[in-house]
């Protein structure tokens, strides 16, 4: 009996590990959905990454393109919903979102957020839709010219969770990197400025950095991918002494009657 139970616990084990991850089951590859009316969403437990139970958040959102470069945030079909009370999303795709061809241009992405930090984004296969009254951006169109009129699929999944620690401290070269140029869902800050002891300038002030430059949306904006930033250690030490001067007096004299004038 030992024997057989002992195969079968490592089988158990194994299950656990191949069915984790998240598996767009719906919609289905091919489909064609009709513009203006509600999309539905639905999902099980399989691929790769971590389990259902391991995930605390999810956002879902209509995309377009090829997979080597989607266009994603067309439509929000679900934002920051919980696993542990939802099992599938729905939510309406306006007429004006896109066109209807080329076919399998459109599919889902879904990012989940992991309990122990970072996230996963999977992919749903790709469908068509019909009743589309809008036109897709230039960024999309240079996207689908790259579509394969074959695919049927829509990008790999993307496991970028953390094990169960804290995000890496990172090396020094990390914080070196431009905050605007860095990728992925951790990014590293550089070291706060500690003020100076005495002001050495005269003269008219210049900024410690150069401003920065500003874009204001003219549309909705994509669902943001960035989950921690790690700031550099501080290594300035600061000591400190108690004071030893005694409390000043109470106030006296003609003080003390002014004082005693608006007593209770």
């Amino acid at each position: 009996m030992p024997r057989v139970l002992a195969p079968l616990a490592i089988f158990v084990a194994l299950s656990g590990v191949v069915n984790a991850g998240i598996q767009i089951t719906k919609p289905a590859s091919g489909i064609v959905a009709k513009a203006g009316s509600a999309l539905e969403v639905e999902w099980k437990e399989g691929g790769t990454g971590p389990a259902l139970a391991d995930l605390d958040t999810f956002t879902v959102d209509l995309c377009a393109g090829s997979n080597d470069d989607p266009v994603c945030g067309l439509a929000v079909i679900a934002a920051s919903q919980k696993f542990s009370t939802l099992g599938h999303a729905e939510g309406v795709v306006q007429t004006s979102v896109g066109e209807d061809k080329p076919t399998n241009a459109y599919f889902v992405r879904l990012i989940a957020v992991a309990k122990t930090g970072g996230q996963l984004t999977t992919y749903s296969p790709r469908f068509s839709y019909s009743g589309m009254k809008g036109t897709f951006a230039a960024t999309v169109k240079t996207s689908l010219d790259k579509l394969k009129s074959t695919e049927t699929s829509g990008p790999p999944t993307k496991d970028e969770t953390d094990s169960g620690k804290k995000p890496a401290a990172g090396d020094a070269s990390d914080f070196e990197v431009n905050y605007t140029m860095q990728t992925g869902p951790t990014r590293y800050a550089p070291m706060q400025p500690i003020p100076g002891t005495k002001i050495t300038k005269t003269g008219k002030p210049t900024p410690l950095f150069p401003t920065s430059a500003v874009s204001f949306a003219k549309s909705h904006l994509p669902i943001p991918t960035i989950a921690t930033t790690v700031t550099q250690s501080q290594t300035h030490k600061v000591e400190s002494r108690p004071h030893t001067e005694p409390p000043a007096p109470n106030p006296s004299d003609d003080m003390a009657k002014f004082l005693a004038r608006w007593r209770d």
